[in-house]
């Protein structure tokens, strides 16, 4: 079993990055409870849904990767305001959905 941290610190990363994307005003925090973070999921524009999901995802492999693809994808600088993950709903929901079981 070993600890992989630079998934951890992209992670803190990212969520660094949020927060300050956050008091710019570019996004509203204030209907994202304490403890979570919103997330948009899509592959193209119009397909954006957005997603709030618990801050603890941060440390889960499988939600690293789809930061990391993130990432390669957007970088931490993206015009919409908000972290991006470029893959489909139904990708971001069945990972999603593997996370709560573990």
């Amino acid at each position: 079993m070993g600890i992989r941290m630079p998934g951890f610190f992209l992670a803190k990363q990212v969520l660094r990055q949020s927060i300050q994307t956050a008091k710019k005003g570019a996004s509203t925090s204030l209907d994202v409870p304490k403890g979570f973070f919103a997330v948009y999921v899509g592959e193209t524009q119009n397909q954006k849904k957005r997603f709030v999901v618990p801050v603890s995802y941060l440390n889960q492999p499988l939600f690293q990767d789809l930061l990391n693809k993130a990432e390669e994808e957007f970088g931490f600088n993206h015009p919409m305001g908000g972290l991006t993950i470029p893959c489909g709903e139904e990708t971001f929901i069945y990972v999603t959905s593997r996370l709560n079981r573990t």
